[in-house]
């Protein structure tokens, strides 16, 4: 029984017509492509200008014939009531609503209309069907976090029974609870793994330590999807040797879509079919294809709310060899307000500084887990999680690293915890700045 997508119909969303939308999309040759895009691009403007008074104020200044002078959305733009941001004709009655992550440090809620709604559904069981998923008969193992309320609790429950996978906590990430892990997966044929990043190369590592590779406990097992947090190259490889199968990268975000997927040839494909995704500098100008700028989509079909030019707060890359249909996205470096202001006023992607103290800090296995911290413009604190504490030794060749590779004079703090801060849904911040650079 399809259940999950009796789970769509039921609510309202339908994933039939979605489903028959996008592969008429998807049969598009290149040509014909543009000219979808572009038209799509003109109508969605269209739509909200005559039907969203909120949005014919915001892009009061709007030349028709003149896309860059479309303004740019920020996060900042969508924090006031829902109902003031609604097209006509939609209420929270007949519209998906769902509140963003906070991870941007700009948290609000906003809305999809039903049919937008499910293409998003009909995207994300397209790109997981590259790798011979299939959401109805597939079967789950999920490492997310669930609310801990009674209400929340059960309802994350029962959508996972309808949804035919069993979820892990990320909040406990214990040798003792990873063997309760082990144990499930020796006795459910379990067909993928999806869920954060962090958990998940925690429980390879748990695997390394053992010498067991998680296919030979679990053969059923064909992919594994990350999401919400950086994937770095070296967590890749660890996860596939122990998992014993391709881990797959993937990039969303709860108000738009799914943004890009990791294709079967390893390539971060971006949604062009109900995403128009632009990389623009500063001065939000349009950058070629290649060069790093800021990351700014258009949703192509949500009538109900408008997200067009809507700057997402990450910082990315889109590939040269991106054409309209198949656009790459190259490299994701981080988002915007990750963004490290050094003494000199040097601007430096926070990530950077996870790169220079993750090979060093777990080249032992001793730390198990680390985040870093801006304090001050010179002053960063690196909080651990290890077996034993980190030598001084090892502290002074961190700290000279940092400052060989971004500028003299830095203080770095070391802080040792028996387990790092999550947010509520179990994700793990790698790089924050605590200090006002207004």
């Amino acid at each position: 029984m399809n259940l999950f997508d009796l789970s769509l119909k039921f609510n309202g969303f339908p994933i039939r017509k979605a489903e028959l939308v996008l592969k008429e999309i998807q049969q598009k040759n290149e040509a014909e492509f543009g000219a979808y895009i572009n038209a799509k691009k003109q109508d969605i403007v269209t739509y909200h200008l005559k039907h969203t008074p909120y949005y014919k104020l915001l892009a009061k200044n709007f030349n028709p014939q003149d896309w860059d002078s479309i303004p740019i959305m920020t996060k900042r733009d969508l924090q006031r009531p829902l109902k003031k941001r609604l097209s006509s004709g939609y209420s929270s009655k007949n519209v998906y609503i769902n509140k963003t992550s906070g991870s941007s440090g700009d948290p609000f809620i906003f809305a999809k209309d039903k049919f937008s709604h499910a293409l998003t559904w009909a995207i994300i069981k397209n790109r997981f069907g590259w790798f011979g998923l299939d959401f109805n008969t597939s079967r789950q193992a999920r490492f997310y976090g669930i609310p801990l309320d009674k209400k929340g609790y059960y309802k994350e429950r029962l959508k996972d029974a309808l949804s035919n996978r069993f979820r892990f906590s990320v909040f406990d990430l214990s040798d003792s609870a990873f063997k309760k892990n082990l144990k499930k997966f020796s006795s459910t044929q379990f067909d993928y793994i999806n869920g954060y990043t962090s958990p998940i190369v925690q429980f390879a590592k748990f695997l390394e330590r053992k010498n067991i590779i998680l296919n030979s406990i679990c053969p059923t097992l064909k992919a594994c999807v990350v999401t919400s947090e950086m994937l770095f190259d070296e967590d890749k490889k660890l996860m596939e040797s122990q998992f014993g199968i391709p881990v797959v990268n993937e990039y969303g975000a709860s108000e738009l879509d799914l943004i890009a997927f990791q294709n079967i040839e390893g390539e971060w494909q971006v949604n062009s079919e109900t995403l128009f995704v632009e990389i623009l500098d500063e001065n939000n100008n349009v950058l070629p294809f290649g060069e790093e700028g800021k990351v700014v989509i258009t949703s192509l079909y949500n009538k109900a709310h408008p997200f067009i030019r809507y700057d997402i707060g990450d910082i990315g890359v889109l590939s040269k060899q991106s054409t309209f249909k198949k656009p790459i996205l190259e490299k994701l470096i981080g988002r915007t307000n990750d963004i490290a202001i050094l003494p000199s006023g040097k601007k430096t992607a926070g990530l950077t500084f996870y790169y220079i103290t993750k090979s060093i800090v777990e080249d032992d296995g001793n730390v198990k887990e680390f985040v870093i911290e801006q304090l001050k413009k010179d002053t960063f604190k690196i909080i651990y999680v290890s077996s034993d504490e980190l030598s001084e030794k090892k502290k002074n060749i961190i700290s000279n690293e940092m400052e060989r590779y971004l500028e003299n004079g830095l203080h770095i703090i070391f802080d040792r915890k028996n387990r790092l801060q999550r947010s509520k849904n179990g994700k793990l911040k790698q790089f924050s700045s605590l200090i006002n650079r207004l």
